[in-house]
């Protein structure tokens, strides 16, 4: 073929990403002009990824998903995306918040940041600012992540929607992430997202001091089939797990801090009363 660049891709995540999405589609005998076409870009755009000329982004994973009919599926483009960007820091996310869109019940830890769920946009949009003045992401991809959070929370407002159940460390609202506005808007969403007939919040208080279980995030899922799986992420890695030898510890656990953690009246207070300190 005229012009037909050879692949290389054990060279880098980014050209796997293109041989993989070259080999796809050669498979189907389709043109780059027609993926293109179901996928909603141009040939020229395909053959950049292809070729590494174009960096993938979130939203051409997953229309190269939905072209290939990968969607649901355990080895998306989307999730090869998410490994590209994120590497092992976010191993099992993507396959996560595919379940995550489709659970039942939903139990969320954090400690020191609002989980994604709750988060406003501004308190994303703060917090990929950040690491983009670190140098930790580019504009482009602190843009994406917001974007894709967003998405990650309309995916959880459905006709039937889950049991939504927060425990959040009392850092979470007293940690000040961007400016008071922002951080003011974040407390009244909390405020908010607790008044729901779907949803549970509660503050584990400083007081409780060690008998806080966990200190790192922990996500519990409750599929339809009442299965459970977890997602836990620590500063170095992250873990999708679904045997329950694993699991039910950490649903015991979470029982545990929520005995201890105060009521969701009384955690409601409290966000209040730190409200009280930002305009």
């Amino acid at each position: 073929m005229v012009n037909r660049k050879e692949l290389r891709p054990e060279s880098s995540p980014q050209a796997a990403f293109g041989a993989r999405l070259r080999k796809s589609r050669e498979a189907r005998n389709w043109t780059q002009d027609e993926l293109a076409e179901r996928m909603g870009y141009t040939g020229r755009h395909v053959s950049g990824v292809e070729t590494t000329r174009k960096p993938p982004t979130h939203r051409f994973a997953a229309s190269a998903d939905a072209a290939f009919g990968l969607e649901g599926t355990s080895d998306t483009f989307e999730r090869q995306w998410w490994e590209i960007r994120n590497g092992i820091l976010l191993e099992g996310f993507p396959e996560y918040v595919g379940h995550e869109g489709r659970a039942t019940e939903i139990r969320l830890f954090e400690s020191g940041l609002i989980p994604g769920p709750l988060q406003t946009m501004g308190y994303a949009a703060a917090l990929a600012n950040a690491a983009v003045r670190r140098g930790a992401i580019t504009s482009e991809q602190a843009e994406e992540r917001v974007t894709f959070l967003a998405e990650r929370q309309a995916a959880l407002t459905r006709p039937l929607a889950p049991m939504v159940i927060v425990v959040l460390d009392e850092s979470c609202i007293r940690r000040p992430i961007g400016s008071p506005d922002v951080m003011g808007a974040q407390l009244d969403r909390l405020v908010q997202f607790a008044e729901q007939p779907n949803t549970m919040l509660q503050i584990a208080p400083y007081s409780i001091r060690e008998d806080r279980p966990f200190d790192r995030l922990v996500n519990l899922l409750t599929l339809s089939d009442r299965s459970v799986v977890s997602y836990v992420e620590s500063q170095t890695q992250g873990q999708l797990e679904r045997e329950p030898a694993s699991v039910l510890p950490l649903m015991r656990a979470y029982h545990q801090l929520q005995a201890v953690a105060l009521s969701q009246a009384a955690s409601v207070a409290m966000i209040n009363e730190v409200r009280k300190g930002t305009p």
